[in-house]
């Protein structure tokens, strides 16, 4: 019994690494997909490129303005009902995409691009304190590297998968023939809104993804975090800790 009890919680240690690794690919994953929708949005939503970059601003200042209601909140839901709201918030954001495909509004666009952005800094507020308690301390900056890991492996494919579903190989011969001026409103018009439309299914498919994720995870074996127990503990430790140099902490270095 009692050799039974330290493999489980090894089991779920690695279960609930699993998980923090996979919520960190999503991170990366969702993130730099706006590499491709920067130049694709251009085109199909006829911008300046000026205008284009508001995809990057709509996405990033999600997170400065969440910074701080996302520790509230998950302060007063907890921090896995938390990760699922995220979850949800950044799913809304995918599917808000279609009504913005289909009328091929750039402003709707941003709209959901704000929820995606203010998703994935909930999710992050909560992932990262996760990292650090979740196992042994000393192991904590290898924990986060892996995590780093993931999140740029993430990085590197995501913009290469989208990219082959919504871009085809005579693409840039039809970019220059919209942006030529040579064709009549109508036949541009509907290249355009073919264009556009490429975005639906694969964000349709980004957002169902996203909802299963959040509600998995708010019913595994993750472990909850206990911010008012967490405080307690690190106010106990530095109080009888005599360490006094970076030099007493060697998994910081």
């Amino acid at each position: 019994m009692g050799n039974n009890q330290p493999s489980a919680r090894k089991k779920t240690y690695y279960i609930s690494l699993a998980i923090l690794a996979g919520m960190f690919f999503i991170f990366g994953f969702v993130s730099w997909v706006n590499s491709i929708l920067i130049p694709y949005f251009r085109i199909s939503c006829e911008l300046t490129h000026f205008e284009s970059y508001f995809v990057a601003f709509a996405f990033y200042i999600a997170y400065f303005v969440m910074a701080i209601p996302s520790g509230i909140l998950l302060k007063k839901v907890g921090f896995k009902k938390g990760i699922m709201y995220g979850f949800m918030l950044t799913a809304l954001g995918a599917f808000i995409f279609v009504p913005a495909a289909l009328a091929r509004q750039f402003e709707i666009f941003l709209i959901g691009l704000f929820s995606i952005g203010t998703g994935l800094a909930i999710l992050q507020t909560a992932a990262n304190p996760y990292v650090t308690i979740i196992g042994p301390i000393d192991s904590a900056a290898r924990r986060i590297s892996i995590m780093g890991i993931c999140n740029k492996v993430a990085g590197i494919i995501s913009p290469l998968i989208f990219a082959a579903l919504i871009l085809k190989a005579n693409d840039s011969e039809l970019f220059a023939l919209i942006e030529s001026g040579a064709l009549d409103e109508a036949t541009k018009n509907a290249m355009l809104n073919e264009l556009i439309q490429r975005v639906i299914i694969p964000y349709i498919i980004l957002g169902i993804i996203l909802l299963l994720t959040g509600i998995g995870i708010r019913y595994s074996v993750l472990p909850e975090i206990n911010t008012d127990e967490q405080n307690a503990t690190d106010d106990q430790d530095n109080k009888h800790t005599d360490k006094k140099s970076i030099l007493d902490f060697p998994y910081l270095i």
